[in-house]
């Protein structure tokens, strides 16, 4: 009984028919249409449509046509008309025309109901049919028709959260992010146990780099429909993402067990691997996911990442590039993008590299919210202004003694994943990865830490939190190193709350920095990474904070690590760093790339390398495309 509900091959094939018919009257009608007056033509157009309404009475509707069958006839006769040339907005009509036809019970006046419903796209368009056809063209990868299907079927019946949800699935593959959330939920507000609009908007959320909102989402998803395999493959990227590596293998081989050749879990569970430093597993996982399907985009993208490509890597590329099939969205095809623009940059072709890097960025950004310059230097004025140097040497009643934090920052791209490393690999040390503790606390806190530093009571309650983080990731050692970069904002605020707390500064050619960046598939919040200029920008305002930092922190808090002098004189920076941290020296931080631990940052391949010299002036392949950058060449001493 259900098979033969969904049988729908007589009612496609009717409705092909149906539109060759037209094709041909039509044809034939336009060989008469210069000799007639427009009142005769206008005879002749109700004199036809009345003609093949009767046909579709005669035709297609004694098949007692279901639901799903209606909406493929009505399908396969508007995308015949379109592959015939026939004009999109008399397709519509005569579509809806047709719609409507097959939904009345019985036969109307053409010249009164069908006639009148054509061109004034009248209320009497059936939803139900509006509905379906929205989902069909979705399917097809139709969105902007899908979009305004929906968004039709919504004004008759604005409290169906199927149709938001639809809606939401459709302005995503367009990459209108900020109108898919609205849609996701209005979905979730008009149905609150709906586990779909709970998943995409989890995901939209991962997507657009809110990973600790996404996560609420995405558990009431699987909490609604505990066996919902792509909420589970979601939640484990959302872990992932933040370096929860053992809950998001659990994840995706949860997933692997009901679903093996799952493209998503595969990939997921490589990336895992990858992050571990298990590179040849996770190629494994790769190649298992390119045979269950050959254009997936996200195993061509973690291949891209396991090692440098040669010329040899041809195969590759054909692979990627025919990743890029229509239906894509915009982050999706920019993740491909960014890639291919590394198989070009590795293999030193750098004009097609640079146009890859620009292409993907340009998609990425769709996602981003704008980057205001000066929201961003507003930032950097208030944090100068309110932790000067009396501040930060007054003592601070609610502050902790503990001597456990290790600041390692910088500009993303600088060298803080290759220091972190280093200094992991000491046996009193170890590595907490890139913590989002400070960048939370400061959002929450904001109004106040912008004004004043901490009191008491909110240092207490900060450092203990932090500390407690920390306790996660110490075992035996008495340096536990946060590497987030972008804690360079806090430094202020970490010398007021932890004054035994030591700060390295990784500082690299500018040029060679911000090209880094650009050339990297950041989370949407830095939207200032996807332009060269915003990222010139942003870069003199990083210079700008920390020289302040520099002029005000306390005597003995701060190591500036020069990346280039690391490259050139690895055993002479890395003695200056454990001395800098009160630890013995230990030769094993010399071979660094040998240390068992995960990375959850982009040089989780480098990292794992042998010092190599050759990211120094980089720049200079790219000299003649960067001109925003070249500005920042006064920066570099």
């Amino acid at each position: 009984m259900v098979l033969n509900w969904f049988n729908a091959r007589e009612a496609t094939e009717v409705g092909t028919a149906l539109a060759d018919d037209f094709v041909l009257q039509s044809a034939s009608s336009s060989r008469t249409k210069k000799a007639t007056s427009p009142q005769a033509q206008g005879r002749d157009l109700q004199s036809f449509l009345q003609k093949f309404l009767q046909r579709v009475d005669r035709e297609a509707r004694p098949l007692q046509l279901n639901l799903f069958k209606r909406a493929k006839l009505a399908n396969s006769f508007k995308w015949r008309l379109l592959e015939k040339g026939v004009e999109r907005q008399i397709v519509d009509e005569l579509t809806q025309a047709l719609v409507l036809r097959l939904s009345t019970r019985h036969a109307a006046s053409p010249s009164s109901q069908a006639m009148s419903s054509v061109p004034k796209r009248t209320a009497a368009r059936n939803a139900e049919a509006l509905l379906i056809n929205g989902h069909d063209l979705l399917t097809k990868g139709a969105y902007e028709d899908a979009v305004n299907c929906f968004q039709e079927f919504l004004e008759l019946k604005p409290r169906h959260a199927v149709a938001c949800n639809n809606l939401g699935v459709a302005h995503i593959r367009l990459g209108h992010y900020e109108e898919a959330e609205a849609q996701f939920r209005r979905a979730i507000g008009i149905r609150e146990n709906y586990p779909d609009a709970q998943y995409n908007l989890g995901t939209l959320l991962r997507t657009t780099g809110r990973v600790l909102e996404a996560e609420m989402p995405l558990r009431r998803a699987l909490k609604l429909k505990p066996n919902y395999l792509e909420a589970q493959i979601g939640l484990g990227f959302n872990m992932m993402v933040q370096d929860r590596l053992s809950d998001a293998r659990t994840m995706f081989e949860r997933a692997l067990k009901s679903a093996p050749g799952n493209v998503e879990a595969l990939t997921g569970l490589a990336e895992v691997l990858t992050r571990e430093g298990r590179f040849g597993e996770a190629d494994t996982l790769y190649r298992r996911a390119l045979e269950a399907d050959p254009k997936a985009g996200a195993a061509y993208v973690g291949l891209a990442g396991l090692r440098k490509m040669t010329a040899d890597d041809s195969d590759w590329l054909r692979g990627a590039e025919g990743s890029l099939v229509s239906g894509l969205t915009p982050v999706g095809e920019a993740a491909i993008r960014f890639a291919i623009g590394k198989y070009y940059d590795d293999t030193r072709q750098f004009e097609r590299a640079f146009r890859s890097y620009e292409r993907a960025n340009t998609l990425w950004k769709v996602a981003a919210k704008p980057y205001y310059r000066k929201a961003r230097e507003q930032v950097v004025d208030d944090l100068i202004r309110v932790y000067t140097h009396e501040v930060l040497s007054a003592s601070n009643t609610g502050a902790s003694g503990s001597s456990l934090p290790v600041f390692v920052v910088g500009m993303p791209r600088a060298g803080t994943s290759l220091v972190e490393q280093i200094i992991a690999s000491h046996p009193s040390a170890s590595g907490a990865g890139e913590l989002q503790f400070w960048a939370v606390a400061f959002r929450k806190h904001e109004a106040v830490l912008r004004q004043k530093p901490p009191d008491a009571a909110l240092a207490r309650k900060m450092t203990g939190d932090y500390l407690h983080v920390l306790e996660q990731h110490r075992g035996s050692a008495v340096r536990i190193v946060d590497k987030s970069p972008f804690n360079f904002d806090y430094l202020g605020l970490l010398a007021c709350v932890f004054p035994k707390a030591r700060v390295i500064y990784l500082r690299r050619d500018p040029m060679d920095v911000c090209l880094s960046c650009y050339f990297q598939p950041f989370a949407q919040n830095l939207s200032f990474t996807m332009d060269l200029s915003d990222l010139a920008h942003y870069y003199r305002e990083h210079v700008r904070l920390m020289a302040h930092w520099h002029a005000v922190l306390p005597h003995g808090t701060l190591l500036e690590v020069p990346y280039e002098g690391l490259v050139a004189d690895q055993e002479g920076w890395t003695r200056r760093i454990l001395e800098f941290l009160e630890l013995e020296w230990y030769e094993g931080c010399l071979q660094f790339h040998e240390t068992k631990r995960p990375v959850g940052t982009a040089s989780v391949w480098q990292v794992r390398q042998k010092m190599f010299k050759s990211s120094v002036g980089r720049w200079h392949n790219y000299e003649k495309f960067i001109g925003p950058l070249l500005e920042l060449q006064d920066l570099h001493t």
